[in-house]
């Protein structure tokens, strides 16, 4: 059975159950099993697979680079360096089913690797709309904004208040690729050229 680094993605699995080790098997030429969500209905997965409903994740996509990440990390951090992805986003099945990774793991190391930070909330602002804006600012008793664009917005409680006032006002939160994060996608620049794009 391929077990090759499976406790960083499949730690979760049953490698005794029947329908995991026909998997493991699906895989074995693979450089690792590619991620399995607890939430993935293997016997249909299984059936799909055998009539060609479904494929398996390409092997390319599940080689690690030197940096010990995986081309699906790349992904992320591509998706990542639009400025439109926050906490609030989902992640696409392409992750799990294309590039074989858990999505919200992968955010956690590429952070933990430098290659991406959280912004703070005085950051995140942009991502909150003029009506969330007014909101924050009234809970403190600001006067003047009813007429402010969201720029002005912005502007005003950037310069009123502090990131201790507004961290609890709202959840959201952005994210920003690092300079390290910049250079690794330059290094690997054949894994976003294959990956189909949209405009985010």
């Amino acid at each position: 059975m391929n077990t090759n680094n499976s406790d960083k993605q499949n730690s979760h699995l049953d490698l005794t159950d029947p329908d995991v080790k026909e998997i493991f098997s699906l895989y074995k030429n693979h450089e690792e099993v590619p991620y399995i969500s607890p939430k993935r209905n293997l016997k249909e997965w299984l059936d799909l697979v055998s009539i060609s409903s479904e494929s398996l994740v390409p092997k390319r996509n599940m080689m690690r680079f030197k940096e010990d990440i995986l081309p699906g990390h790349l992904i992320l951090l591509w998706r990542i360096q639009f400025g439109t992805f926050t906490t609030s986003s989902g992640y696409p099945k392409y992750f799990e089913y294309d590039y074989g990774i858990n999505a919200e793991q992968a955010l956690k190391e590429v952070i933990k690797k430098g290659y991406a930070n959280q912004l703070s909330a005085m950051d995140s602002l942009p991502y909150l709309n003029a009506a969330q804006l007014k909101a924050v600012l009234k809970q403190f008793g600001l006067k003047g904004y009813s007429k402010l664009n969201k720029e002005g917005l912005m502007e005003l409680a950037q310069a009123e208040l502090t990131e201790d006032q507004i961290s609890p006002c709202f959840t959201i939160r952005g994210y920003k690729i690092t300079q390290a994060g910049t250079e690794i996608l330059a290094n690997y620049p054949e894994v976003v050229d294959r990956h189909p794009k949209k405009k985010y």
